[in-house]
């Protein structure tokens, strides 16, 4: 015990992560000053085993217990490191909740993270999946990531480039286990670059009554449209999106569209490529509403696992397997899942 970490064996995870699944970890290292961070990882207890940082455990599955150390992060500043009146650099430790960090530069009249309200989830998880909503990646507005590299143990800093970010990836996903994120560095702006063509945004802020929106009318939009879409983590257990939205050749895509009227058709991450609605696939295999015990499929979003109480994480996985099976047999596209997995593997 230090006035920096506290340290927990055998702790319980089950309110540690979204999905409500019951598992434990061999420790638990709640840390409160990120300094600190290299001393608790030379405490003998915690020495060769694996680490696994939860941030808010909103983007995890735990298949089966954690033999290592989870790291919950305490810190939670926030501030603003560079300002030129325009372009301002806005820097958040690993612990603080994505949402208060959005509102926080709503507040000080920045512009950039509108769309990405509500998502739940740490300031530190934000860049391991390149977390996105509404035609807007969180990697577009990062500035650089402070980090602690386990191979070489040692502090650093990657800049948006050395992230390699992609469509709900990052070279921190890529290598699972080898970084630690400690704080993040945004680059947002003084004047609006608003983003209103996805996901009917535009009706839902007439909806509101907004006829020149600025950036709080975006994100409250935003709130209003994933309120009524996803369930509340609180209420009932899940991790958000499960799956990620499938992008197959362009060929394919066409095909489908042509066989499958009404399937939901985007741009790609390159110019033969497409990407497609993976709610709208797994809606059309049957799955939506489907219940298997206490792992379903939410009834109002076929992309939501949910927990309806004391599912396993072993559950979770096995129905999530049923349906990527299914949605291959019927059309064709595999379909990967967005959390990370943790005592299994896809």
């Amino acid at each position: 015990m230090s006035a920096a970490w506290r340290l927990t064996e055998h702790a319980p995870l089950r309110s540690r992560n979204t999905l409500g699944v019951d598992a434990s970890a061999r420790w638990l290292l709640e840390l409160h000053d990120l300094d600190a961070l290299p001393a608790a990882l030379a405490l003998p207890a915690l020495a060769s085993l694996p680490w696994l940082p939860l941030g808010a455990g909103s983007n995890l599955l735990l298949a089966g217990d954690l033999d290592g150390v989870a790291l919950s992060f305490e810190a939670r500043g926030v501030a603003i490191v560079a300002d030129d009146g325009e372009r301002v650099l806005v820097r958040a430790e690993a612990g603080l909740p994505w949402h208060e960090l959005v509102l926080w530069t709503l507040g000080q009249g920045l512009c950039g993270m509108e769309n990405l309200a509500l998502i739940p989830g740490t300031a530190g998880a934000c860049p391991i999946q390149n977390i996105g909503a509404y035609g807007v990646e969180v990697g577009e507005l990062i500035e650089r990531v402070e980090a602690f590299d386990l191979h070489t143990g040692a502090p650093c800093q990657l800049d948006r480039a050395a992230c390699a970010f992609g469509y709900r990836d990052s070279v921190f996903k890529r290598q699972a286990g080898r970084w630690i994120i400690t704080a993040v560095t945004f680059a947002l702006s003084r004047t609006p670059s608003l983003r209103m063509d996805y996901a009917g945004l535009r009706n839902e802020l007439a909806e509101m009554g907004v006829e020149h929106p600025g950036a709080r009318d975006v994100a409250e939009a935003v709130i209003r449209v994933r309120s009524r879409k996803l369930p509340d983590p609180s209420v009932l257990g899940n991790a958000g999106s499960f799956f990620k939205n499938p992008i197959v050749a362009a060929s394919l895509a066409d095909r489908l569209e042509s066989e499958f009227p009404g399937l939901p058709v985007f741009s790609g991450d390159a110019a033969d490529n497409r990407k497609l609605s993976a709610a709208w696939l797994i809606e059309q295999a049957g799955w939506k509403g489907h219940r298997d015990g206490d792992a379903g499929v939410s009834p109002d979003h076929a992309l939501v696992l949910v927990n309806y109480g004391h599912a396993r994480g072993a559950q979770v996985l096995a129905l999530a397997r049923d349906i990527a099976t299914s949605v291959q047999a019927r059309f064709g596209v595999a379909i990967e899942p967005e959390p990370r997995i943790v005592g299994d593997h896809w």
